[in-house]
């Protein structure tokens, strides 16, 4: 499989930060090798990768605004390897975007940086993942955050609301260039759940790569701040499979 650039994007709430940390796991789990960006201004990434907090509050935030790649002056390598940390799930983690004052102003800077280290080549890595800010506003951005991503992963609840986020969030991305987006239905409780992530995200035009369950075991990580580094819950193995499998075929589809 080609090297990926996997941006996880959704309405706030949908549990996006959670299934970023399953997903990058599971790159690991099979052999890859991960670096995982967190873009939330409130920066929690860190806890699904089984960090303390204050291993993830202690994580250096990428500079603001470098121009990343060609012509510019560092590369998407030497960041890593100045502002990566190791993680105990495995992704090497790198913390984008902190808002610890306020009136600080806006966080454009590191997106930018973010843009241009998606631009820019990473030798030895199989999978670049980007936990996003909840919402919509960083594909509007001037150039966009994740204009380079090869797939997005948009992450809905079972409500209308949630799905609609995810529908403006495909014609977005489609707007900006990104070659294919994916649904994924979290939170499922019943059968009726799944029924309403199949029949709304048809009707928005989404292809639905799965459906993960509600699972206690990440609701009681969630509550204590913390998660177990070692493996993905037993009931969820086969659905955050089914994730990496629905983006390996959208990448060989982008080929093709």
């Amino acid at each position: 499989m080609p090297s990926i650039r996997l941006g996880i994007v959704g309405k706030g709430g949908v549990g996006k930060t959670t299934v970023a940390g399953l997903v990058a796991r599971a790159f690991v789990e099979r052999g890859r090798t991960v670096v995982a960006i967190d873009t939330d201004s409130n920066p929690n990434l860190g806890l699904s990768l089984g960090l303390t907090l204050a291993q993830t509050e202690a994580i250096p935030v990428l500079p603001r605004s470098i121009i990343v790649g060609s012509g510019g002056s560092t590369t998407a390598e030497r960041l890593v390897a100045d502002y990566g940390r190791p993680t105990p799930a495995g992704p090497t983690l790198l913390s984008a975007i902190r808002v610890a004052e306020a009136g600080a102003g806006c966080t454009c800077g590191g997106h930018a940086t973010v843009r241009g280290m998606l631009s820019d080549a990473l030798s030895g890595v199989d999978v670049v993942l980007v936990d996003m800010e909840a919402g919509l506003e960083h594909l509007s951005r001037s150039g966009g955050t994740l204009a380079y991503a090869d797939v997005l992963l948009v992450v809905c609840e079972p409500t209308r609301k949630s799905v609609l986020t995810a529908t403006r969030t495909a014609a977005l991305a489609e707007e900006l260039g990104i070659p294919r987006t994916l649904a994924v239905g979290n939170k499922a409780q019943s059968a009726e759940d799944v029924e309403f992530f199949t029949a709304t995200l048809n009707e928005g035009g989404l292809s639905l790569a799965t459906v993960l369950p509600f699972d206690q075991q990440v609701a009681r990580a969630d509550r204590a701040g913390s998660v177990d580094a070692t493996a993905i819950p037993a009931g969820l193995v086969g659905a955050v499979d089914q994730i990496l499998d629905a983006v390996a075929d959208a990448m060989s589809t982008a080929v093709q």
